[in-house]
């Protein structure tokens, strides 16, 4: 029997006549990093922020090791989108004044201090005031402030959002490293690439769950394959393609067309009869950001 921490079922929240999450019910084993994914405005904020204690459900129920979530608070970390602590505090101040609020007895603080200063290659900058560093170091800070007081339950809201790539990868490569030591993560993301390093992936939309399953699983929402189409008048052609019979989406991707269809043999004979001969037809696997474009609609 799977090992769930986070049991949520019927949760909605409301804001006067606004229903920014709406009857979502689901479920988090432990040790998965669990991606949330979603456009702007689809509640995911609001989801983290429940789920954190920081905002009550107008409805529904939350569990967090079997238990109601002001229950094991402690037991939550919690990092939101901004950068969150103190600019004229040094790092090790920040981890300092973190520890502190959960009570962490000093012996304990010092080793979790070096560790995480180590782990996120902060140790050199240990002095450096947090509003003099990088943004992707105000991250990896923010990070490890949140892994002071070690959570069993790690809440990562759009973490990576305006970091660089390296500062990204960095990032990561500390994300995977902790369900080896019992930290189970939920994090959203608007980056498809990140989205398909979680183990599970559920796709919220208009506050709504879409679809809950691994990358691969989304992915084959999309169908087995689509035609990808290079031609010189992509965009103009688009709406011609969109309408023929059988097909079911067509996006745009720079001077490419992919368009998916239940029936990839018919329509790829269809859209040849529009796009000559000159046009360079594939069939291509759908990516994540297909299933995506796909789900949202």
């Amino acid at each position: 029997m799977a090992d769930v921490i986070v049991d949520i079922a019927g949760l909605n929240k409301t804001f006067g006549e606004l229903s920014a999450v709406r009857d979502v019910s689901l479920s988090v084993e432990r040790g998965e990093i669990f991606g949330l994914l979603g456009p702007d405005g689809a509640g995911k904020t609001t989801m983290m922020r429940m789920l954190a204690g920081i905002m009550p459900p107008t409805s529904g129920n939350m569990l967090i090791t079997g238990k109601k979530v002001d229950e094991v608070k402690t037991t939550i970390g919690y990092m939101p989108q901004r950068f969150s602590l103190y600019g004229d505090l040094t790092v090790e101040e920040n981890l300092l004044f973190t520890a502190s609020l959960y009570g962490i007895p000093d012996a304990d603080r010092i080793s979790a201090e070096n560790e995480l200063l180590e782990f996120s290659r902060l140790a050199p900058f240990r002095k450096r005031l947090a509003r003099n560093l990088s943004g992707g170091m105000k991250q990896k800070l923010a990070l490890s402030c949140t892994l002071i007081h070690t959570p069993q339950l790690l809440l990562l809201d759009e973490p990576t959002t305006g970091v660089d790539p390296i500062s990204r990868r960095e990032l990561w490569k500390i994300l995977y490293s902790l369900p080896a030591k019992g930290v189970t993560i939920i994090i959203s993301t608007p980056y498809m690439d990140e989205a398909e390093r979680c183990n599970r992936i559920a796709f919220i939309n208009k506050g709504e769950i879409v679809r809950v399953g691994t990358p691969d699983e989304l992915k084959n929402d999309a169908g087995n394959y689509l035609l990808e189409i290079e031609v010189d008048n992509a965009r103009r052609i688009s709406p011609q393609i969109a309408v023929l019979p059988g097909i079911l989406d067509v996006q745009i991707f720079g001077d490419k067309l992919h368009v998916s269809s239940l029936d990839i043999d018919n329509a790829e004979k269809a859209v040849r009869n529009i796009t000559g001969e000159k046009a360079i037809i594939n069939r291509i696997p759908p990516t994540l950001e297909d299933a995506f474009i796909r789900l949202a609609k």
